[in-house]
């Protein structure tokens, strides 16, 4: 089977942009000087993120950046700011549970099952076999 699944919309997440990813660069995880760089002056304690369907915790300074991933979604491809695939290998739905203990904020990056094989047979019934691949398995092809 040959899967391909595009957004069509800009990768929201970045304080200061609504077209470039904060925690990631394209495919590949964005470095600490990017991300410090993308928050500029945000000091917040902790920032939430998403878009880019990838779970992350990250702490930039004194910030902790949480991405809880994707239910529904876990492959796509794009084409801003190049042609790329972000892929998290499974089908499975994330969350996360975010908490302030003894001072620090902390993060669960939580994945469980849920019905990604009905999602996928829903998603051909209404003729969007470019998401079929991508809700069955967490990939693209």
């Amino acid at each position: 089977m040959t899967c391909c699944c595009a957004t069509a919309h800009p990768p929201a997440t970045s304080p200061t942009s609504d077209i470039t990813y904060l925690l990631q660069t394209a495919d590949q995880s964005a470095t600490p000087v990017e991300i410090a760089t993308r928050l500029g002056t945000v000091h917040e304690s902790l920032v939430l993120c998403g878009h880019t369907h990838v779970p992350r915790s990250v702490r930039s300074g004194g910030t902790l950046i949480v991405n809880p991933g994707s239910v529904g979604h876990p492959a796509y491809a794009d084409t801003y700011p190049r042609p790329h695939v972000v892929e998290t290998g499974s089908p499975d739905a994330r969350y996360a549970i975010v908490e302030k203990r003894n001072g620090d904020w902390i993060a669960d990056l939580i994945s469980v099952p849920y019905a990604y094989r009905e999602m996928a047979e829903l998603a051909r019934l209404r003729n969007r076999p470019d998401w079929v691949c991508a809700l069955l398995t967490g990939y693209m092809a």
